[in-house]
């Protein structure tokens, strides 16, 4: 694996995160459906490993590579936090001028009538993957393997329960289990495409490191606010979802210690 390229490294990595989501939408294959409480807890996993890999994987080493670059104190964190403002504004944006559709609150950004309901679903679940694909890949391309294999693992056990989330959500809308499942897995490929960005524009331009860590950062930090959280304590399993997000978040950094 270390002869590979960090471009290459970024995008297996990021395949084999999103791959993770049509994983973890196979139960609707046969079935079976676990209670609103269990994905809502599964939810809160994910949402404590996209915390987690945010503070630990991103925005930490954004912080140590700016200190490499500027004397001046303020300098790395002044870097570090435009960036994640930033990135929390790109998502921002996203969602406001694309046309896209929630499970939970309905239709969103501009009208879109012409527009299929599956397409609607399909470019929201992109909005919120491509920043995930996009940390994995910044990942690979700051460190090489130790920098984005926690990254890599830990976006991809969140990604399980979010491809459920989004299979089940679509069996409910009356898609057959096949398409349901087929269009979950199929949302989780757009994080290759963000892997293969990621990796490319940190391998070519390293002053940009720190604003790119940061910046990917920023674009979890808003889906986990905007979309997960509001998403997990909507049907009053609140306590579930905060246990969930507990677990997500201590096991994402202990992978990031241990693997980085």
């Amino acid at each position: 694996m270390d002869t590979l390229s960090p471009i290459m490294l970024g995008f297996l990595g990021s395949l084999a995160a999103g791959s993770m989501t049509a994983i973890g939408a196979i139960p609707v294959l046969f079935g079976r459906v676990p209670s609103r409480a269990t994905r809502d807890l599964s939810l809160g996993f994910a949402a404590g490993v996209m915390l987690a890999a945010s503070f630990f994987s991103l925005i930490i080493p954004a912080l140590d590579a700016a200190e490499l670059r500027y004397v001046n104190e303020a300098a790395p964190a002044a870097i570090v936090c435009i960036a994640i403002l930033l990135g929390m504004g790109a998502v921002a944006l996203m969602n406001e001028k694309l046309p896209h559709e929630h499970f939970s609150t309905g239709r969103e950004g501009p009208e879109a009538a012409s527009l299929r309901r599956v397409w609607l679903f399909i470019i929201a679940i992109t909005i919120h993957n491509f920043p995930e694909g996009l940390a994995v890949g910044v990942g690979f391309g700051a460190d090489g393997v130790s920098g984005g294999m926690p990254l890599a693992i830990g976006i991809g056990l969140q990604n399980a329960p979010e491809g459920l989330a989004v299979a089940v959500s679509l069996l409910g809308e009356g898609y057959s289990k096949v398409r349901a499942w087929g269009i979950a897995a199929l949302t989780g490929m757009v994080e290759p495409i963000g892997g293969l960005l990621g990796a490319g524009i940190i391998t070519i331009s390293e002053p940009l490191l720190p604003w790119g860590l940061a910046f990917a950062a920023g674009a979890m930090l808003y889906v986990i606010s905007h979309e997960i959280i509001p998403e997990t304590h909507r049907s009053g399993h609140q306590n579930k979802a905060t246990l969930g997000l507990a677990i997500g978040l201590v096991i994402m950094l202990f992978l990031d210690v241990w693997l980085g």
